[in-house]
């Protein structure tokens, strides 16, 4: 039978998980369980010390790690022990012979032994990013989530953060000398009160799930009020706005209250939602705190009330319908239904200003074009006449049934070509032409027999049945065109966003083209002025549409008047236009937060240099004037030389990474600004190479100047030579100097180790040394600053192998005109 596990989960470091630990083990030992401590760590505190008491102590286990002894839990003691309890802190902490203690409390479980033990919030996998995040030190010790959520109890420890400060500038967490670093760092009251957030909201999860779990087991469909859920139904619908702000009123008075919002689709994807719109609606769900989900559902109260139920909701919030009252008189609406089967649920019906609007019956027109309907009463008015004669002169050739058929085809006629009202028409006056001219008594409205008025009733319905089936046809077909053509703009729109770049002038260009505007402009207002982002066209004159993305950014078109058809997929422009400005900022910050992060890894590799590289030269300098100054002993002339010998080249060391420093500093900052001229090499390359031993120089004076700055090039050209110099392996190092075209080319030759193809462009980075050469000669800055120096000048610096083995560095510069 497998063991139990109880965990302590700590807020921070120095909450008090371990002396919980031992607290709860000498409770159950009092009580008669035989408890044992596995491992348990002080860090030198008396009162955790003291917690331990009478309680056994299973012997450690004592490893070598890496010339030092180290302490762990004795495993294989502990289970050869067999107690009913052991206590195991620190869940997290790695062992010296690979991986966690955690790893350890499993073999115990599984061996049925009970344990008790800790971790701290900072520890768990799932928030090892968030914690670096907030305190800048990422956590080292991590144990995974699944591991403390199977635990069968977990228990949080917590203490405010000034408390908790109280205790470590107490001196009850950490020694004396770093109390100070502690609370100006990791322990700062902001961290402090993040880190308690992230373990009081990772516990009330772990409580959800229990709830749930336990809910689940025992068949609990029930809603049970722990704590306050507000469900807000969303359509897309112009009423969605204050419906969600209504919501976050009920969840805010309640104080812990969840907002969730929730939109039922339908699952043969023939009704939608405005997808702008009910992305509108998703932000202002998030920016009130709440959280937006989709589901999908052929019945919309069901669907509803099973989220609702799901998500153990305490309240429901729907807006009262849209459909005019002789249709709800007809059928049954959603509130209606989901309010007598809510059961525990209350169901909030909020009016809003689009409800129960009036009614209006289905319009003739917009089917066809007004052409059409004209070209169709003109076929009615001149037909009609025309058929009626043709018959007339065939006299009695034609019986009534015959003369029925021919009008009616002739209407269906008119209504191909005209639509509804032209054969509506059509129907009403061949019916009146039939009875005066065809239908006995003739040329009177007087029908004598039953059977003929049949007839003409049966003629008068099929060609006003006709008249509405073609007119619904060409409404039908139109309006299919219209989403078609909706949907290739929409999908072009998507498109255009994806593809990233220049998304937002391509948009406005879009609209612009789709819509037959003038100008598009995306504007935004700050601090009460509305300033223009993007513009396409002539912004200037008044606008002629404008469409809001949110409260603060509205798209506004001017050109012709848009129709009202074409507004639902102008909002989708809207949003997407939001979207791609969104895009744009976050692809800025991101640039700014990577520049900031090669800033911080400059900072971090000066303070290496600092503390290291530049401590080298000053500890000769201060080691020499010491020995100088010694009056207890007696330095011979020779020591006295080679003192100052090692104070000047020490001095000289230290200049020259200071310089770098300071080089460094001025490209990173952009401040370098060469004065070029015509410089002449053969005068620049030996003040460049002067007290470099073994360097030989091979530039003719034939060659043309150079466009440089004299002075950096001298200094970048001193870094490539000394850096050959000290790789060259005792070779001479060769500069030479050739023209190629409009440009002049200088090398810089060794015959040292070379460096490999792939790490030819790290040699240039700021700090790299690669690894290849003895710490406390210099800070890795030579090459960055040499090339840095040659492109401020509009040149090249790139390394190319030497023949035979070696690196050679190579300068291009343009030719002084």
């Amino acid at each position: 039978m497998r063991g139990t596990l109880r965990v302590y989960l700590g807020a921070a470091p120095g909450v008090g998980t371990t002396f919980r630990m031992l607290e709860e083990g000498r409770r159950r030992a009092e009580r008669g369980a035989d408890v044992v401590i596995g491992f348990v760590e002080t860090h030198g505190r008396a009162g955790t010390a003291a917690q331990i008491g009478d309680l056994e102590i299973v012997p450690r286990a004592h490893l070598t790690h890496r010339g030092a002894d180290v302490e762990e839990m004795d495993l294989d003691a502990v289970l050869a022990r067999r107690p009913e309890i052991v206590l195991v802190d620190e869940l997290a902490r790695p062992k010296v012979r690979g991986g966690k203690r955690w790893h350890d409390v499993e073999a115990l479980l599984e061996a049925g032994i009970d344990v008790v033990s800790t971790v701290n919030v900072q520890h768990l996998e799932s928030l090892n990013d968030v914690v670096a995040t907030i305190t800048g030190v990422p956590p080292r010790e991590t144990v995974p989530d699944a591991i403390v959520r199977a635990a069968d109890q977990v228990e949080l420890v917590d203490l405010a953060p000034e408390a908790l400060r109280r205790r470590m500038a107490g001196g009850e967490i950490y020694p004396a000398d770093t109390i100070d670093a502690a609370l100006g760092n990791y322990f700062r009251l902001g961290n402090l009160t993040a880190l308690r957030e992230l373990a009081l909201l990772w516990t009330a999860d772990q409580v959800d799930e229990a709830l749930r779990a336990y809910r689940d087991a025992h068949g609990i469909t029930s809603t049970w009020e722990a704590r306050e859920r507000v469900v807000v139904a969303v359509t897309g619908g112009p009423e969605g706005d204050p419906l969600i702000r209504r919501a976050a009123r009920i969840a805010a008075r309640s104080r812990r209250g969840d907002l969730l919002a929730v939109h039922v689709s339908r699952g043969d994807g023939l009704v939608g939602a405005d997808p702008a719109r009910l992305a509108t609606q998703r932000e202002l769900v998030e920016s009130l705190g709440g959280t937006f989900h989709a589901v999908v559902g052929d019945d919309v109260p069901t669907a509803l009330l099973d989220f609702a139920r799901s998500a153990d909701a305490t309240q429901l919030v729907l807006g009262t319908s849209r459909r005019p009252r002789w249709q709800r008189a007809l059928s049954e609406g959603v509130g209606s239904r989901v309010t007598a089967t809510s059961g525990p649920i209350d169901v909030h019906l909020v009016t809003h200003p689009e409800a129960a609007g009036r009614a209006r019956l289905p319009s003739l027109t917009g089917g066809l074009t007004t052409r059409r309907r004209v070209l169709g009463f003109g076929l009615a008015a001149l037909g009609l006449p025309l058929l009626t004669l043709l018959l007339e002169r065939a006299g009695g050739n034609l019986d009534l049934s015959s003369d029925l058929l021919l009008y009616l085809a002739f209407v269906v006629v008119v209504a191909l070509v005209g639509g509804g009202y032209p054969a509506v028409f059509a129907a009403a006056a061949g019916t009146l032409l039939v009875n005066w001219f065809f239908t006995a008594p003739v040329r009177t409205f007087t029908i004598a027999e039953f059977d003929n008025l049949v007839a003409l009733g049966v003629f008068a319905l099929v060609a006003l049945s006709v008249a509405g089936v073609v007119d619904l046809s060409a409404r039908r077909r139109r309006e299919a065109a219209r989403a078609q053509a909706e949907a290739e703009l929409l999908s072009a729109l998507s498109r255009g966003v994806l593809a990233g770049g220049r998304a937002l002038p391509a948009l406005l260009t879009q609209v612009r083209d789709a819509f037959g505007q003038d100008s598009v402009t995306l504007r935004e207002q700050v601090d009460g002025r509305w300033l223009v982002i993007d513009a396409v066209g002539d912004p200037a004159g008044p606008p002629g549409t404008e469409v809001p993305v949110s409260e603060t950014l509205h798209l506004v078109l001017r050109g012709r008047p848009l129709p009202a058809s074409d507004r639902r997929v102008l909002t989708a422009f809207a949003a997407q236009a939001g979207v791609a400005l969104r895009q744009a900022r976050l692809a800025a910050q991101a640039a700014g937060a990577a520049e900031l992060a090669d800033g911080n890894r400059m900072r971090t590799a000066l303070l290496a240099a600092v503390s290291h590289d530049l401590r080298t030269p000053l500890a000769s300098i201060k080691a020499a004037i010491s020995a100088l100054r010694m009056t207890t002993v007696t330095l011979g002339p020779d020591d006295v030389d080679e003192l100052h010998a090692t104070i000047d080249e020490s001095a000289d060391q230290l200049a020259a990474l200071i310089d770098n420093l300071l080089d460094m500093s001025r490209l990173q900052t952009g401040a370098v600004n060469p004065l070029q001229r015509g410089v002449d090499l053969d005068e620049v390359v030996p003040r460049a190479v002067a007290g470099a031993a073994g360097v030989r120089i091979e530039v003719p004076e034939t060659l043309p100047p150079v466009l440089a700055d004299p002075g950096l090039l001298e200094r970048a050209l001193a870094n490539l030579v000394g850096n050959a110099v000290r790789h060259g392996a005792g070779a001479p190092v060769v500069v030479r100097g050739s023209a190629l075209g409009d440009r002049v080319e200088l090398r810089v030759v060794d015959t040292g180790p070379g460096v490999a193809e792939k790490d030819r462009e790290r040699i240039f980075a700021p700090f790299q040394r690669l690894g290849d050469r003895p710490a406390g000669n210099g800070v890795g800055l030579g090459l960055a600053v040499a090339r840095g120096f040659v492109e401020a000048m509009g040149g090249t610096l790139e390394p190319e192998d030497t023949p035979g083995g070696g690196l050679t560095m190579v300068v291009s510069l343009e030719v002084a005109r």
